[in-house]
């Protein structure tokens, strides 16, 4: 089974699944909207996700979007998928801490302190 990242169809197969002409997806890729692999000859080779990634633009572009729009959009939705993954990267970092830090015996060497007050000239007043 291949992954879907592997980029195997060729550009007529590409905007056929993704229901555009080719030219749509050259005019794509010069914009930096969308960037297929190469084959050694330098055929343009697009995989499952490019198809999705296409099908977005697509969308977005059928809500009055034009290309810059389009080009943002993406790079922000692209930012929030990243953070969204590193935050919860974090959360289970900071689980487990919370976890490890619950199982630990608690502190012995910490020694209660005392409290009073003690008003310059006189002796010490206990905190009431």
């Amino acid at each position: 089974m291949r992954s879907r990242s592997h980029a195997v169809y060729v550009i007529s197969v590409a905007a056929e699944l993704a229901g555009m002409h080719p030219q749509t997806l050259r005019i794509y890729e010069r914009r930096g909207l969308v960037q297929p692999a190469r084959s050694q000859g330098g055929n343009r080779r697009y995989s499952d996700i490019d198809i999705e990634r296409l099908r977005r633009i697509q969308e977005l572009a059928g809500e009055g979007m034009n290309l810059e729009g389009i080009r943002r959009v993406m790079a922000l939705e692209s930012e929030i998928e990243r953070l969204s993954a590193e935050n919860a990267e974090l959360r289970e970092i900071a689980t487990k801490a919370v976890a490890e830090a619950a199982r630990r015996a608690p502190r012995r060497d910490l020694v209660p302190l005392h409290q009073s007050v003690t008003v310059f000239g006189q002796g010490p007043k206990p905190l009431s």
